[in-house]
């Protein structure tokens, strides 16, 4: 064992795979071994491995103007002609934009921006966030606290109360129905539930409402078609702003622009990361609208400063990494790709909802995932995550990378660039896991 400490790992399960180099859709160990990339690494890696464009981009930034830093007035054209560019494609009007590394220093940094503006406006009351059970958006110390995982908060002993951190029901019909419960009345009772909080704790008190227009982390958790419109209706009677974190949901990988456009609502507020340079180098964006950004300039000239920052915000060579990124997403016409393989994605994984250990099948897009369950016909779940991991480990037994997320639903996302062929490749490898899993839950009597 290295020096390494490992980050969202068991610590007493490290160095289990050694990945030396990749090439499209595909990673390969030190020995050689070949893997089918189907989580596109983290969510991250749209684009695939080894993209010479990309590569050349990168290079010949690193030649031009390697490092640069934004304290002070200082700028490059790299940054300015990339916040130009997102600022034109997010349904936010005039937005401004603010470069970090990732998507949790985004969100962190949104939560500052947030009360930096009602501070400034007369409104300090105003800073409370409501974000869902189950919900992902990092692990910095206040986009941990919007998390709603248990694992991210066990001993980290952090500051839900002083930052105000609110709880709405989470939108997964699948888990949260009640008995004979319709879609449509779980969504109804859910709408009702968040204005009763938003009532409880005082409108007047709340900044915003967060939450991944389909969950990641939290289990590819699609909400019912109506959630998100009323959610916003509810949100602008109460003057709440609207947060989407499109960190994984952004540029295409539901098979639309941005999460929120599939589902249906127009935030104040997002935040970017991942695909935004196919994670090539490093780099996540807060966007803010125009109204929050005026407000915060004259209240900074009398500080002297607008006193936030990192020293590799809209770092040139991560900004370069991007564009050349949304360049070929474009050119390529890789969204309506990424939403006609969704299609046969969702077609095919549809058939496993017969399964013997599935309960549900659910996704949109290139994104999507099986939840295994021990009683498949009234949904119980396994008392530990151990049935997750062993199908885990059989997909990579047979060359398949993925994750089991949320306990026990197994999350595909694979790069943008993937075709028929290798969708078809991909989900013959997790039959086979798939077949594994289930001989080890009859011999275990984990079934029900």
């Amino acid at each position: 064992m290295t020096s390494v400490l490992y980050p969202t790992t068991n610590l007493k399960h490290v160095e289990e795979l050694n990945i030396v180099r990749g090439e499209g859709i595909y990673v390969y160990d030190e020995d050689g071994v070949q893997y089918l990339e189907g989580l596109a690494g983290l969510w991250c890696a749209s684009l695939g491995y080894g993209n010479e464009e990309l590569i050349d981009a990168i290079s010949s930034q690193l030649k031009t103007l390697s490092y640069s830093h934004m304290f002070g007035g200082r700028t490059h054209k790299t940054v300015m002609e990339l916040a130009d560019k997102l600022s034109g494609m997010v349904p936010i009007d005039n937005g401004k934009v603010f470069f970090a590394n990732s998507g949790s220093e985004a969100n962190d940094s949104h939560m500052k921006m947030l009360r930096y503006y009602f501070n400034v406006t007369g409104e300090p009351q105003k800073k409370k966030i409501i974000a869902l059970e189950r919900s992902y958006h990092g692990v910095t110390m206040a986009s941990a606290a919007l998390t709603g995982l248990a694992a991210n908060h066990t001993h980290f002993s952090l500051p839900l109360e002083a930052l105000g951190i609110l709880r709405a029901d989470s939108p997964h019909y699948y888990r949260g129905r009640q008995a004979g419960e319709s879609e449509s009345q779980f969504c109804d009772r859910l709408i009702q539930n968040l204005e009763k909080l938003i009532l409880a704790e005082g409108p007047e008190t709340i900044a915003a409402y967060i939450a991944e227009p389909i969950g990641g982390a939290s289990g590819v958790i699609v909400p019912p078609e109506r959630y998100f419109p009323e959610v916003q209706n509810l949100l602008t009677k109460y003057d709440i702003l609207f947060w989407s974190d499109e960190v994984i949901c952004g540029f295409g990988r539901t098979g639309n622009d941005f999460g929120c456009t599939t589902m249906q609502f127009t935030p104040q507020l997002m935040t970017l990361a991942k695909q935004l340079s196919s994670a090539y180098i490093p780099i996540s964006a807060s966007i803010i609208p125009d109204f929050m950004y005026q407000a915060m300039v004259e209240p900074s000239s009398q500080v002297g400063v607008f006193g936030h920052g990192f020293t590799y915000t809209g770092h040139p060579v991560a900004c370069a990494a991007a564009l050349k990124t949304l360049e070929i997403y474009q050119r390529d016409k890789l969204f309506v790709h990424a939403a006609r393989m969704g299609e046969y994605l969702q077609s095919k994984l549809r058939k496993y909802a017969e399964h013997p250990l599935v309960g549900e099948v659910r996704g949109k897009g290139l994104i999507a995932a099986v939840e295994l369950v021990a009683n498949k016909h009234s949904g119980e779940s396994f008392a530990d995550g151990s049935v997750g991991a062993f199908a885990k480990k059989a997909c990579q037994n047979h060359g398949l990378l993925i994750r089991a997320v949320a306990g026990n639903s197994i999350a595909f996302c694979p790069p943008l660039i993937i075709d028929e062929a290798q969708i078809d490749e991909m989900l013959a490898k997790f039959n086979l896991a798939l077949t594994d899993t289930l001989e080890y839950a009859q011999v275990s009597c984990l079934l029900k």
